[in-house]
């Protein structure tokens, strides 16, 4: 069986909607491949897009900033994962990306978070979602899109709205085996495509494991097991790309094997994925002549807030020395984590507690008490003394500070099934950072996380899902006008 189009799209998450739609505005024939049925690592994300130098919501909310401000931070945040021009460009076309997803159907809202926080309330959509507060002219630029809960569903819904509106053909259940290549040129795709009744239990085994693949991953791997004996009755596919294939199949954080190669102190932390980021997107650039770079590049989360309280603490290793900042974003904390050997406690003093025991009910989504209740219970020692404290959590003691009593909060990486660490893949295919190409190889283009972009060295709230929409966006439009010239 073959299907023609002009553009190939693997992978149908927030990269691969953005190159889909702007290669089809473009006047391409689009045809998305996705293993699953869409949505991928941004449907199960927050929704929260880093955009700002003057955003509309910015605007409405009094909030100044500019793109000098922004470009500024980033710089310190991505430091040598792009060109300082590729930054630049990122930041100047940033307030028109987001009104791009606006037209796109997907909402924002310009209520600003009063409190420091990992992810802000159903009452708040516009909040500081990296360590901008540490830094000159700090401005909120984490837009969380308007939805209830975690946004990422309501985000990935109304761009997979936009991608059929576009004309897009969109293909489910069908897995990307191998690139075709004529002449060193990428020409298409070899697949594997589910069809019948094996389609339609796929399809529902991989819905019902998506969430419990996050959140309780033994019934998701059982689920997702389910779903992957069914591709055996795949039927062989190959879908010609007249003009070019577009990878945007996510990164490889489910690939234990392959995260050890890469980044062996990256152990014990929950998969902040899908199924679908396996690397196998990666692996097929790989084959086609591509080139990867910052594999090694994990962002491990170690949030503290809420309770916005929390960020008064000091963090302290096994030795007892201080080290990091709780006003930081949990991604910096936990790269430093990692660095000490995974282990690491929060000690507060009794001030900080009970304003923190205050501070649960207003500053704290549903999803995230779980949190909550490790952090002020089951993760928590107290005691009168700084010593005593110090013993009860099996560490040297630390320089006191505040009003005993004194707890020390566990926030390892290995904390414990009440605290998981998320941990999600950074690097990726090297590719052109004006047009997206992967390096080397005519006809093939990748975007997302299955490319090194802005946030490849480092991560902020927002910045991953920012990154799809520019390096998506970028890849379906020189598809396209690289075919034509």
């Amino acid at each position: 069986m073959e299907v023609t189009a002009d553009v190939v799209v693997i992978g149908f998450g927030a990269a691969g909607a953005c190159a889909a739609v702007e290669a089809a505005t473009a006047g391409a024939s689009v045809v998305v491949l996705d293993r699953f049925t869409g949505g991928g690592a941004t449907a199960l994300s927050g929704g929260v897009v880093y955009a700002g130098g003057g955003t509309r919501q910015q605007v409405e909310a009094g909030v100044t900033d500019s793109v000098d401000a922004m470009y500024s931070y980033l710089r310190h945040e991505v430091r040598d994962a792009v060109s300082p021009a590729t930054l630049r460009r990122f930041c100047e076309d940033s307030a028109g990306m987001l009104a791009w997803l606006e037209d796109q159907g997907v909402p924002f809202d310009a209520r600003v978070s009063p409190f420091k926080t990992s992810y802000p309330t159903d009452d708040y959509y516009l909040y500081l979602s990296g360590s901008e507060d540490a830094w000159p002219d700090p401005a909120p630029r984490g837009h969380r899109t308007r939805a209830k809960g975690t946004s990422g569903k309501a985000f990935f819904t109304r761009l997979a709205e936009a991608t059929r509106r576009a004309g897009v053909r969109v293909l489910p259940q069908t897995r990307a085996m191998e690139l075709v290549l004529e002449d060193g040129r990428v020409t298409g795709v070899r697949c594997r495509t589910l069809t019948g009744f094996p389609r339609v239990l796929h399809a529902m085994l991989s819905r019902a494991g998506a969430k419990p693949w996050l959140y309780y991953p033994p019934l998701g791997k059982k689920l997702f097991g389910l779903a992957a004996r069914l591709e055996r009755f795949g039927r062989p596919l190959v879908v010609t790309a007249g003009q070019g294939v577009i990878i945007a199949a996510g990164g490889f954080i489910a690939d234990r094997a392959l995260v050890h190669e890469h980044a062996p102190a990256h152990r014990g932390g929950l998969a902040l994925g899908t199924p679908g980021d396996d690397g196998g997107g990666i692996r097929l650039g790989v084959a086609a002549g591509g080139k990867t770079a910052r594999m090694d590049k994990i962002s491990v989360w170690r949030f503290v807030t809420p309770p916005s309280a929390l960020q008064r603490g000091v963090f302290v290793d096994s030795a007892g020395q201080r080290f990091g900042d709780a006003t930081r974003y949990g991604a910096a904390n936990g790269s430093e984590i990692v660095e000490r050997g995974g282990k690491a406690w929060l000690l507060i003093d009794d001030e900080i507690l009970q304003i923190a025991r205050a501070q649960v009910r207003t500053q704290t989504a549903p999803f995230q008490r779980w949190q909550v209740r490790y952090l002020l219970g089951r993760g928590l020692v107290t005691a009168p003394t700084i010593e005593e404290v110090a013993r009860k959590a099996g560490i040297a003691a630390p320089d006191p500070f505040g009003t005993p009593p004194y707890s020390l909060i566990n926030v390892s990486v290995r904390a414990g099934f009440g605290y998981p660490c998320p941990m999600l893949t950074l690097g990726g295919l090297v590719v052109d950072e004006d047009t997206g190409q992967v390096q080397g190889v005519p006809g093939l283009y990748a975007a997302g996380r299955s490319a090194v972009g802005v946030c490849s060295e480092s991560y902020v709230s927002g910045l991953a899902l920012a990154d799809c929409v520019f390096s998506g966006r970028r890849a379906g439009h020189h598809v396209v006008k690289e075919a034509r010239c």
